[in-house]
């Protein structure tokens, strides 16, 4: 489920909006210049499918995407948790969640395709947080210098592609005021019960 919560910079649990309704996260987040669109598989996509498989099943998307804004780098990040009754030791952990957890900005635009599990994007545009829950299907495409932060959660199982026009993938600066830590994460919107 596609979830959009939006509350205001200084008082996140004063919810303005909550919802899974496609039409109006879309209307939302167009006020703000954000995309928010689904895509399809050319075919089905077994759970354990690699990259080489995850990219050729979303091609034609990817090419139209990657022409229509100049995108040169697709990639795929995978943040997955550790087998079942491991304890997780001597595995690496999801890639930096606490960093990813702080407020920043990147001059690329942030666009990502979720291929599967789930991921929270929170925006900080106009004095508002948007956070939207992103699901398997879905395209968020954000403005490059949009302040945000990014969970999957604390057992994270988000697979997404990647999007870049630039090569040079650390161009983050970090954001010093601390808003991220006083907004719902990924699992606390979860486990919050819809309206």
């Amino acid at each position: 489920m596609t979830l959009l919560q939006i509350m205001p910079e200084n008082a996140p649990e004063r919810v303005r909006v909550r919802t899974d309704d496609l039409d109006v996260i879309h209307n939302e987040l167009l006020r703000i210049g954000v995309r928010l669109a689904r895509w399809h598989a050319a075919r089905r996509l077994p759970a354990d499918a690699d990259d080489t498989t995850v990219m050729k099943a979303y091609q034609s998307h990817i090419d139209h995407l990657s022409a229509e804004g100049g995108y040169r780098i697709v990639d795929i990040v995978r943040m997955n948790p550790p087998p079942a009754g491991t304890t997780g030791q001597g595995r690496r952990t999801p890639p930096a969640r606490d960093e990813l957890r702080q407020e920043h900005v990147h001059d690329d635009d942030l666009v990502r395709f979720v291929v599967a599990g789930t991921g929270c994007f929170s925006l900080h545009v106009a004095g508002q947080v948007y956070a939207v829950l992103c699901t398997a299907g879905d395209l968020l495409a954000v403005p490059g210098r949009t302040p945000h932060w990014f969970d999957a959660g604390a057992r994270p199982n988000c697979t997404a592609i990647r999007f870049l026009r630039r090569t040079d993938r650390d161009a983050i600066r970090f954001l010093s005021d601390g808003i991220a830590s006083r907004f719902p994460t990924h699992d606390d919107l979860l486990a919050t019960p819809g309206d």
